[in-house]
């Protein structure tokens, strides 16, 4: 289960989380206000929009790339590629979070600040 941050896009996802990862690209500093978002998939068909606002608002941040945010808090919590069949969840928008979502990767990392040390995790597809 995850939510934005006043409650009113709220989603429930299933399954073995997939790629977590850290990302620097100038898209995700800009969004997120920090130096690298943290984001998680699932199947794309688990996905499923609870709250009482319904599905988030979408923007379009690369020609084959959306995201979705709360139109009314501004939170951002997907993010979908164009023919994957996973969707991304911002890792900080889930509640009740477990093992399992520490990052294993870090996408644009030569693009973070250059005070930002990363320690990913073991990639278990890898180890």
């Amino acid at each position: 289960m995850g939510r934005c941050q006043c409650g009113d896009i709220a989603y429930e996802v299933a399954g073995v989380p997939d790629d977590p990862h850290l990302c620097s690209c100038g898209h995700c500093t800009l969004l997120s206000g920090s130096p690298a978002m943290a984001w998680v998939g699932f199947r794309w068909e688990t996905l499923t929009w609870t709250g009482r606002g319904g599905e988030p608002t979408w923007h379009s941040t690369w020609p084959t790339l959306r995201r979705g945010h709360c139109a009314r808090c501004g939170t951002h919590l997907v993010s979908v590629a164009d023919g994957s069949d996973l969707v991304m969840v911002t890792t900080f928008s889930l509640t009740g979070q477990s093992g399992g979502l520490e990052p294993v990767g870090h996408s644009f990392r030569q693009r973070a600040v250059p005070w930002m040390t990363v320690t990913l995790a073991p990639d278990p597809l890898h180890s």
